[in-house]
């Protein structure tokens, strides 16, 4: 139950730190520096959490990453199951705590959806869309196994390294689809938008969730079969 207790709390601040970030900054795409701030407020809370949960969930806080581990073996169906459903509920609750700070405070949301992801630029492409997820998943996971791995040998700046690399996928994906990489990041501000009036996020929520599953499941597997490779 601790186990899911932490990936409850680090999905919460993920989403109430990265969101929120987002929501306050905007992305302003003539200047860029909502782009940054808001990668480097999601890469920043998963080195916190990493160093501060890591070492009771492994603090995956993503059901993608959750999903890799368990095709690579490091997870059963059981903690899987348990892991995804605390995930999303701390989505929710994070969103919640958004939803809680910006009307009380009477602070715009500059990007008009509790910072859900969307696909407006992709010209609403859901193809484009998935496409862009299934890669920057790809790419985030296999940093993530990678670090994690038995054979490798990073010390204590594990945490660092995947930080830093949910930080390199945001700069590239914010502008596209909001980088989801993350379908627990996706799912709660994407209700809260709903339960606001705004519906368009839970419209397009299932590419959020069908293609972080998708790169995370792909990365699983080429990196399985790139370790177990001796040659």
């Amino acid at each position: 139950m601790k186990k899911y207790i932490a990936e409850f709390i680090g999905t919460c601040v993920l989403v109430t730190v990265g969101c929120g970030t987002a929501m306050l900054v905007g992305c302003d795409a003539a200047s860029g520096c909502g782009y940054i701030l808001t990668a480097l407020a999601f890469g920043l809370t998963i080195v916190a959490m990493a160093y501060s949960i890591g070492n009771i969930s492994g603090c995956h806080i993503n059901p993608a990453v959750s999903l890799a581990v368990l095709i690579n073996g490091g997870l059963s169906v059981k903690d899987f199951v348990g892991y995804v459903i605390a995930q999303v509920l701390g989505a929710l609750g994070g969103s919640c705590i958004l939803a809680a700070i910006f009307g009380l405070g009477g602070v715009t949301d500059m990007t008009g959806g509790f910072g859900s992801n969307g696909l407006a630029g992709v010209n609403g492409s859901a193809i484009a869309g998935l496409l862009v997820e299934i890669v920057l998943t790809f790419i985030f996971v296999m940093a993530i196994l990678g670090v994690t791995s038995a054979k490798a040998n990073h010390g204590s700046f594990g945490g660092l390294v995947i930080g830093l690399s949910l930080v390199l996928v945001h700069i590239l994906g914010i502008g596209l689809t909001g980088t989801s990489v993350n379908p627990a990041r996706s799912i709660g501000p994407a209700i809260a938008a709903a339960i606001t009036g705004n519906t368009t996020p839970l419209a397009q929520l299932w590419v959020f969730i069908v293609g972080p599953l998708v790169g995370g499941a792909l990365a699983a597997v080429v990196y399985k079969a790139l370790e177990s490779d001796k040659n």
